[in-house]
């Protein structure tokens, strides 16, 4: 096989790694984190945009108020972020 063949082959598995599969897996990461670090009270956002306070936390599941007296039963993954003090006001 030519040497300039398998440079390029080499090159173009370097490029995937580094565009694609190191920041998807960063991102993986982090979303588990979030999710670990759950806690009753927290202000959050749910991937579909929904703002919520969590009032019930379970292994794979919450419950979240978005109203006053409206409470929503979602996945834990649903949750896309958490929100700060200064971003709820």
């Amino acid at each position: 096989m030519n040497p300039l063949a398998i440079g390029w082959i080499l090159l173009t598995v370097g490029a995937f790694y580094l565009l694609l599969w190191r920041p998807q897996k960063r991102r993986m990461t982090a979303v588990r984190d979030l999710q670990a670090q759950l806690r009753e009270g927290d202000e959050v956002m749910t991937t579909s945009g929904i703002y919520g306070r969590i009032i019930e936390l379970r292994d794979d599941e919450l419950m979240l108020e978005i109203a006053p007296g409206t409470n929503i039963r979602m996945a834990r993954g649903a949750v896309g972020s958490r929100l700060g003090d200064d971003e709820t006001e």
